[in-house]
């Protein structure tokens, strides 16, 4: 320990002879130890609802989505397909047909979008998770059935426990639309309740599942898609979730110029962004908070600088330079600082898992989850900490530069 450090660390901890002195250095840490314990607090829940909105997503989120560059349906019947079905890293692969259609169920009607799906599909995906009545079930035996998106069922005024099938309709490709008889153009298909899923807001207006051959049988197609959906395995999945970008690549030449190849990140690109961007909002709303905070360290150091004078011009008569006196008072101040960011690092991590084990605050409404979602990354605690106390050492020069 060099000489400043000392005499810092003396000063600091030593008694002063004013006892306001030792208040306003008091207010100084406590200032700064509550805007930490508050940063980390407020990144850890944000840290909880990002990794929430990333696992609701992901649960109806391919790891590669498969569409065509041009036009809407396609075969899968090529040899670039074979190849990437039989492909040891693909765990499932998935043909999906979407199309909007007209739904009426008694006297409701409404306009959704139903995704034509296989039992690959169910199994590969999370949404059976998110199913609040029934089960994701599209076939009961020889029964046809429908999985419906919570919002579109309380539209329709329908309920799993009926037993009146809802009717799907769509124009005909093949059949001239008749001004006498408009309806005599249109397709449909019968389909009973079979679950309600609920994911978020979005989904569960727009989307309802059914059998693929089903709405393939409604729209007049043989074996097309607009779709693929890829699920690999864990070896090609980089630690963000992302399938790595050689095998996204080897898909995409796989089946050439024809097809676009997203990724996740890619598919909800502005999602990806947006929170990302919340983020670095919130922290630099927050360490502006504690520049304003840090403004007390001026204040004490000034303080301090009037009660040491008799020291000051002590140890300048026995040797030290105005370098060794301004490291001493800016290391004090730095360590006012450190103080606090430990002390405020601790007590913010002592809130995040009484949240997480116990629940000290409740989710308002209805919502997913109960209590306030709460994920620690040690990373954000990192960047708290040097954040923090870059704000403190420089806080301390210039206090120490206006005196």
């Amino acid at each position: 320990m060099n000489l400043s450090t000392f005499i810092a660390r003396r000063y600091l901890f030593a008694k002063k002879s004013h006892n306001v002195i030792n208040i306003i250095s008091g207010i100084s840490a406590a200032g700064i130890a509550i805007g930490c314990a508050a940063l980390v607090v407020i990144m850890s829940i944000y840290n909880g609802f990002d990794s929430i909105i990333r696992t609701l997503y992901n649960s109806y989120t391919p790891d590669l989505l498969v569409t065509p560059t041009e036009g809407k349906v396609f075969t899968t019947d090529s040899e670039g397909f074979y190849e990437i079905r039989h492909d040891t890293a693909v765990l499932s692969f998935c043909e999906v047909l979407e199309e909007n259609v007209f739904v009426t169920y008694g006297d409701s009607h409404i306009v959704a979008t139903a995704r034509g799906v296989d039992s690959v599909y169910i199994s590969a995906t999370g949404l059976k998770d998110y199913v609040v009545e029934g089960n994701f079930e599209l076939e009961f035996g020889a029964l046809k059935q429908v999985v419906i998106g919570r919002t579109l069922a309380q539209e329709l005024g329908l309920k799993i426990a009926f037993v009146s099938p809802l009717e799907v309709y769509f124009p005909s490709r093949t059949v001239d639309v008749s001004t006498v008889n408009p309806f005599a153009s249109l397709r449909s298909e019968r389909l009973h309740p079979g679950g309600i899923i609920s994911l978020d807001q979005n989904f569960d207006k727009k989307y309802m599942f059914l059998p693929v051959e089903t709405l393939r049988s409604l729209l007049e197609y043989d074996n097309e898609v607009t779709s693929v959906e890829i699920y690999a395995d864990p070896d090609v999945i980089a630690p963000n979730g992302v399938v790595t970008a050689d095998f996204q690549k080897k898909v995409s030449a796989a089946l050439g110029d024809s097809f676009s190849v997203k990724n996740r990140q890619q598919q909800n690109e502005s999602l990806y962004k947006l929170l990302s961007y919340e983020k670095i909002a919130i922290y630099a709303i927050l360490l502006f908070v504690m520049i304003i905070i840090s403004c007390n360290i001026f204040g004490s150091l000034s303080m301090l600088i009037i009660e040491k004078r008799d020291d000051i011009e002590i140890l300048r008569s026995m040797g030290a330079d105005d370098r060794l006196i301004k490291k001493i008072f800016v290391k004090e101040g730095w360590m006012i600082s450190l103080l606090g960011i430990v002390v405020g690092i601790a007590l913010g991590l002592l809130v995040c898992l009484l949240q997480q084990k116990v629940g000290l605050v409740k989710m308002p409404g209805n919502f997913i989850v109960e209590y306030y979602p709460v994920v620690i990354r040690w990373s954000d605690i990192l960047v708290i900490a040097g954040g923090v106390g870059l704000i403190g050492y420089l806080a301390a020069v210039v206090s120490r530069a206006a005196n």
